[in-house]
């Protein structure tokens, strides 16, 4: 518990409530303008993996700190070393929170289009982009791009997206329960 782990536990906790604009902003600084990648998906992906990082890290560290000393004294006990007590003991136990944190984030970044947008992201596609060399979107930029469209046929696959975005996010969320569940019920208390 020194000087530095709590900066760094503070900053981290202040990176998960920052705007995902901001880190939009950032994305392009680093990603487009620096390190010179353009507006490719890669900077996307960067950006994004950028904005779920702190949920990840925070939800490890509370899943983590939620082991018992107990469980981690037994270990020692047994002849463990450091590394087989983390990996035998407290990685196990705290999986499905680790787990759980994982889902959140990507549900979170599922539906986030404002970083997306400053690095790249096509507002309206009416092609089939290339993965690798710029030209992409993301689903929330698409169905409101589909909605705003006085046609009708734009607003049935709107509503089509919308529900294609919603199943994914189910499905995410069971995978999660199941997971959790199976890691769950291995963890002796």
């Amino acid at each position: 518990d020194s000087w530095w782990n709590r900066a760094l536990r503070t900053n981290i906790a202040n990176l998960a409530g920052v705007p995902s604009i901001i880190y939009g902003i950032f994305g392009l600084a680093l990603f487009v303008r620096a390190l010179g990648l353009g507006f490719t998906l890669l900077a996307g992906a960067l950006t994004m993996s950028l904005l779920i990082l702190p949920i990840v890290i925070i939800a490890s560290m509370e899943a983590i700190r939620a082991v018992p000393d107990s469980q981690r004294e037994a270990a020692y006990a047994l002849g463990a070393t450091r590394w087989q007590m983390v990996r035998g003991a407290v990685l196990p136990t705290a999986a499905p929170g680790i787990l759980t944190g994982i889902i959140l984030a990507m549900a979170r970044a599922i539906g986030e289009a404002a970083p997306l947008l400053l690095v790249g992201a096509v507002v309206f596609v009416t092609y089939l982009p290339s993965p690798i060399e710029g030209g992409y979107t993301v689903l929330p930029i698409q169905i409101f791009q589909w909605a705003s469209r006085p046609q009708e046929g734009f607003q049935m696959i709107s509503a089509s997206a919308i529900i294609v975005l919603l199943a994914v996010l189910f499905v995410l969320n069971a995978v999660a329960l199941v997971l959790r569940a199976r890691l769950a019920r291995h963890i002796a208390w």
